[in-house]
Protein backbone atom coordinates (compact mmCIF):
# COMPACT_ATOMS: atom_id res chain seq x y z
CA UNK A 1 0.00 0.00 0.00
CA UNK A 2 1.60 2.89 -0.97
CA UNK A 3 0.08 5.71 1.67
CA UNK A 4 0.96 9.09 -0.19
CA UNK A 5 -0.54 7.86 -3.22
CA UNK A 6 -3.62 7.39 -1.16
CA UNK A 7 -3.80 10.55 0.49
CA UNK A 8 -2.67 11.99 -2.76
CA UNK A 9 -5.79 10.08 -4.90
CA UNK A 10 -8.45 11.38 -1.63
CA UNK A 11 -6.83 15.50 -1.75
CA UNK A 12 -7.61 15.53 -5.38
CA UNK A 13 -11.48 13.87 -4.62
CA UNK A 14 -11.96 16.49 -2.08
CA UNK A 15 -10.48 18.92 -4.19
CA UNK A 16 -12.95 18.31 -6.60
CA UNK A 17 -15.91 18.72 -4.41
CA UNK A 18 -15.04 21.23 -2.43
CA UNK A 19 -12.46 24.23 -2.16
CA UNK A 20 -13.11 24.68 1.18
CA UNK A 21 -12.43 21.66 3.00
CA UNK A 22 -9.41 20.36 5.01
CA UNK A 23 -8.22 17.24 5.14
CA UNK A 24 -6.71 15.95 9.04
CA UNK A 25 -4.86 12.72 8.08
CA UNK A 26 -5.53 10.69 11.31
CA UNK A 27 -2.38 9.40 12.41
CA UNK A 28 -3.59 7.04 15.79
CA UNK A 29 -1.54 3.81 15.87
CA UNK A 30 0.93 4.49 12.83
CA UNK A 31 4.13 5.40 13.50
CA UNK A 32 6.24 8.12 12.26
CA UNK A 33 7.86 6.63 9.46
CA UNK A 34 4.36 5.94 7.97
CA UNK A 35 3.71 9.47 8.24
CA UNK A 36 6.57 11.23 7.55
CA UNK A 37 5.96 10.95 3.60
CA UNK A 38 2.41 13.16 4.26
CA UNK A 39 4.41 15.39 6.37
CA UNK A 40 7.31 15.71 3.81
CA UNK A 41 4.53 16.31 1.12
CA UNK A 42 3.46 19.42 2.61
CA UNK A 43 0.60 18.40 4.39
CA UNK A 44 0.41 20.07 8.04
CA UNK A 45 -3.21 18.78 9.50
CA UNK A 46 -3.06 15.51 11.62
CA UNK A 47 -5.00 14.11 14.32
CA UNK A 48 -4.55 11.86 16.72
CA UNK A 49 -7.13 10.84 19.49
CA UNK A 50 -5.12 10.07 22.73
CA UNK A 51 -2.89 12.58 24.48
CA UNK A 52 -0.18 10.62 25.69
CA UNK A 53 0.15 8.69 22.39
CA UNK A 54 0.20 12.18 20.71
CA UNK A 55 3.14 12.97 23.38
CA UNK A 56 5.19 10.24 22.20
CA UNK A 57 5.08 10.90 18.79
CA UNK A 58 4.90 14.15 17.66
CA UNK A 59 7.21 17.23 20.13
CA UNK A 60 10.27 16.86 17.86
CA UNK A 61 8.35 17.07 14.50
CA UNK A 62 6.44 20.01 15.66
CA UNK A 63 9.81 21.64 17.02
CA UNK A 64 11.06 21.03 13.37
CA UNK A 65 8.17 22.06 11.82
CA UNK A 66 5.85 24.46 14.03
CA UNK A 67 3.52 24.96 11.11
CA UNK A 68 1.91 21.71 11.75
CA UNK A 69 -1.50 21.82 12.84
CA UNK A 70 -1.91 18.90 15.48
CA UNK A 71 -5.54 18.50 16.53
CA UNK A 72 -6.92 16.38 19.09
CA UNK A 73 -10.36 14.32 17.78
CA UNK A 74 -10.63 11.84 20.61
CA UNK A 75 -12.44 12.20 24.02
CA UNK A 76 -10.35 14.97 26.50
CA UNK A 77 -10.10 13.52 29.94
CA UNK A 78 -10.17 16.35 32.48
CA UNK A 79 -6.58 15.29 34.01
CA UNK A 80 -5.01 15.52 30.21
CA UNK A 81 -6.09 19.03 29.57
CA UNK A 82 -2.60 20.38 30.53
CA UNK A 83 -0.59 18.07 28.13
CA UNK A 84 -3.34 18.54 25.77
CA UNK A 85 -3.36 22.68 25.68
CA UNK A 86 0.78 22.34 25.61
CA UNK A 87 0.66 20.04 22.48
CA UNK A 88 -2.46 20.48 20.51
CA UNK A 89 -3.44 23.65 18.06
CA UNK A 90 -7.05 22.64 17.88
CA UNK A 91 -9.53 20.85 20.57
CA UNK A 92 -11.84 19.05 18.59
CA UNK A 93 -14.19 17.47 21.68
CA UNK A 94 -14.98 19.82 24.06
CA UNK A 95 -18.11 18.45 25.88
CA UNK A 96 -19.06 19.85 28.93
CA UNK A 97 -18.83 22.82 31.07
CA UNK A 98 -15.68 21.01 33.82
CA UNK A 99 -13.87 20.63 30.83
CA UNK A 100 -14.05 24.04 29.30
CA UNK A 101 -13.57 25.67 32.32
CA UNK A 102 -9.91 24.16 33.14
CA UNK A 103 -8.98 23.91 29.35
CA UNK A 104 -9.83 27.94 29.99
CA UNK A 105 -7.45 27.58 32.89
CA UNK A 106 -4.38 25.79 31.10
CA UNK A 107 -4.37 28.20 28.02
CA UNK A 108 -3.92 30.97 30.71
CA UNK A 109 -0.99 29.66 32.61
CA UNK A 110 0.50 29.41 29.01
CA UNK A 111 -0.62 32.32 27.16
CA UNK A 112 -1.83 30.38 24.31
CA UNK A 113 -5.41 30.53 22.48
CA UNK A 114 -6.50 27.15 21.51
CA UNK A 115 -9.02 27.05 18.55
CA UNK A 116 -12.07 24.41 19.39
CA UNK A 117 -14.53 22.26 18.19
CA UNK A 118 -17.50 21.91 20.65
CA UNK A 119 -18.87 17.99 19.70
CA UNK A 120 -22.67 17.77 19.75
CA UNK A 121 -24.12 14.24 20.82
CA UNK A 122 -26.89 14.22 18.06
CA UNK A 123 -28.45 10.90 18.56
CA UNK A 124 -28.00 10.89 22.18
CA UNK A 125 -26.11 8.11 22.53
CA UNK A 126 -25.10 7.23 25.78
CA UNK A 127 -21.37 5.34 24.59
CA UNK A 128 -20.29 8.62 23.29
CA UNK A 129 -19.32 11.52 24.31
CA UNK A 130 -20.66 15.29 22.99
CA UNK A 131 -23.01 17.80 24.41
CA UNK A 132 -26.29 16.70 24.59
CA UNK A 133 -28.27 18.68 21.13
CA UNK A 134 -31.05 19.80 23.56
CA UNK A 135 -28.19 21.98 25.57
CA UNK A 136 -26.09 22.64 22.72
CA UNK A 137 -26.97 26.30 21.86
CA UNK A 138 -26.62 27.30 25.95
CA UNK A 139 -23.54 25.75 25.84
CA UNK A 140 -22.07 27.63 22.88
CA UNK A 141 -23.02 30.61 24.36
CA UNK A 142 -21.56 29.50 27.74
CA UNK A 143 -18.16 29.06 26.71
CA UNK A 144 -18.16 31.98 23.76
CA UNK A 145 -19.31 34.73 25.99
CA UNK A 146 -18.54 33.69 29.98
CA UNK A 147 -15.59 31.69 29.32
CA UNK A 148 -13.89 33.70 25.98
CA UNK A 149 -13.10 30.31 24.37
CA UNK A 150 -12.24 30.70 20.74
CA UNK A 151 -14.99 28.46 19.48
CA UNK A 152 -14.77 27.87 15.41
CA UNK A 153 -17.05 25.56 14.75
CA UNK A 154 -19.34 22.22 15.72
CA UNK A 155 -17.91 18.14 15.59
CA UNK A 156 -20.06 15.34 14.97
CA UNK A 157 -19.37 11.36 14.86
CA UNK A 158 -22.78 9.71 13.44
CA UNK A 159 -24.52 6.77 14.08
CA UNK A 160 -22.94 3.79 12.94
CA UNK A 161 -24.95 2.23 10.23
CA UNK A 162 -27.28 4.84 10.01
CA UNK A 163 -27.33 7.60 7.19
CA UNK A 164 -25.29 10.25 8.23
CA UNK A 165 -26.88 12.92 6.35
CA UNK A 166 -29.89 13.84 8.68
CA UNK A 167 -26.84 14.34 11.50
CA UNK A 168 -24.71 16.10 9.02
CA UNK A 169 -27.89 18.80 8.21
CA UNK A 170 -28.71 19.21 11.83
CA UNK A 171 -25.35 20.12 13.17
CA UNK A 172 -24.87 22.50 10.13
CA UNK A 173 -28.17 24.18 11.03
CA UNK A 174 -26.91 24.35 15.09
CA UNK A 175 -23.74 25.91 13.30
CA UNK A 176 -25.72 28.38 11.45
CA UNK A 177 -27.90 28.98 14.45
CA UNK A 178 -24.77 30.47 16.13
CA UNK A 179 -22.70 31.70 13.32
CA UNK A 180 -20.16 29.66 13.59
CA UNK A 181 -18.74 28.49 10.28
CA UNK A 182 -16.22 25.50 10.76
CA UNK A 183 -17.79 21.58 10.68
CA UNK A 184 -15.44 18.82 11.91
CA UNK A 185 -17.38 15.87 10.19
CA UNK A 186 -17.16 13.16 7.90
CA UNK A 187 -14.45 10.29 8.33
CA UNK A 188 -13.01 7.85 5.66
CA UNK A 189 -16.57 6.05 5.44
CA UNK A 190 -18.67 9.31 5.00
CA UNK A 191 -16.25 12.00 3.98
CA UNK A 192 -18.00 12.80 0.62
CA UNK A 193 -21.89 13.07 2.26
CA UNK A 194 -20.04 15.83 4.91
CA UNK A 195 -18.54 17.97 2.34
CA UNK A 196 -21.97 18.29 0.79
CA UNK A 197 -23.58 19.56 3.81
CA UNK A 198 -20.55 21.87 4.12
CA UNK A 199 -18.13 20.09 6.02
CA UNK A 200 -14.97 22.43 6.20
CA UNK A 201 -12.49 19.54 7.91
CA UNK A 202 -12.57 15.71 7.34
CA UNK A 203 -11.11 13.64 9.38
CA UNK A 204 -9.63 10.41 7.31
CA UNK A 205 -7.13 7.88 9.15
CA UNK A 206 -7.95 4.39 7.68
CA UNK A 207 -8.77 5.56 3.29
CA UNK A 208 -4.94 6.41 3.72
CA UNK A 209 -3.15 3.90 6.18
CA UNK A 210 -5.15 0.88 5.90
CA UNK A 211 -7.16 -0.97 8.43
CA UNK A 212 -5.43 -0.42 11.75
CA UNK A 213 -4.60 -3.19 14.10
Amino acid sequence: MNILNNFITIKNTISKLSTNTKIIVVTKTFSMDLINPIINYGHLDFGENRVQEAKEKWPTVISNIPNINLHLIGNLQSNKAKDAVMLFNYIHTLSSDKLAKILKTEQEKINKTIKYFIQVNLAGENHKNGIDINYANEFIKFCINDLSLQIIGLMCVPPVNENSDLYFSKLKKIANDNKLYELSMGMSGDYSAAIKFGSTYVRIGSKIFGTRQ
